[in-house]
């Protein structure tokens, strides 16, 4: 079972839609309990950074989060879901992010006009750690951004994956049971459903159930 948690905040179908494709059973929930029953979590996320950081408040995901990562589990966000694990980002400087992982979140630069903002459509990767996400993915595979705001991470020894527009982008990051993508594996395609595959895959792994 894949908690999809629910906070209010993004466009949860098309990931329920991908995971079901693949077969793996769903939840969709902010309730603690659930979150921490399942054997992995996903963090979706579409939106501004603060206005996504107040609903995980209001809605007590935001705990449930901290404590589903302490369990070891595997744990993804998705998009805005890779933002809001660190600090803080530019889009809303006064809003503190969940702060699990560093590095500065700031807006793609326009090059005087030459890039159009929101960064949108097919972007291929730079695969930099073939960890157990990318397992199978071979290449330089393109997978769908939709976003204005990037990741420079702190740590380069947690980015998985870079592209670049403009400006590189770390793309994937993967630290213990944390991983997470600026793109959306769910509109992906093939590359994409195997990204949601690999995860599922850990889970299992983990638990032996999905």
């Amino acid at each position: 079972m894949i908690a999809v948690i629910d906070y209010g905040a993004g466009n949860l179908q098309s990931v329920i839609k991908a995971l079901n494709f693949i077969g793996c059973e769903t939840v969709v929930t902010n309730n603690k309990n659930e979150i921490l029953a399942a054997e992995g979590a996903i963090l979706p996320g579409v939106g501004s950074f603060g206005d996504a950081m107040h609903c995980l408040d209001s809605s007590g995901a935001t705990q449930a989060v901290y404590d589903f990562i302490d369990t070891g589990k595997p744990f993804l966000g998705i998009c805005l879901g890779l933002q809001l694990l660190f600090e803080g980002s530019d889009e809303s400087p006064d809003v503190k992010g969940l702060g699990l992982l560093k590095g500065s979140i700031t807006r793609i630069p326009n090059n005087n006009g030459e890039l159009k903002i929101p960064h949108m459509g097919w972007n291929s990767l730079n695969i930099l750690n073939n960890n157990d996400i990318f397992k199978g993915i071979d290449g330089s595979p393109y997978f769908y951004f939709v976003h204005s705001y990037f990741l420079n991470a702190q740590d380069k020894n947690i980015v998985s994956a870079q592209t670049e527009y403009g400006v590189t982008i770390d793309a994937a990051v993967s630290y213990k049971n944390i991983f997470a993508t600026q793109f959306h594996p769910e509109k992906s395609g093939e590359a994409g459903l195997q990204i949601l595959r690999n995860f599922v895959d850990l889970t299992r792994r983990k638990a032996d159930v999905c």
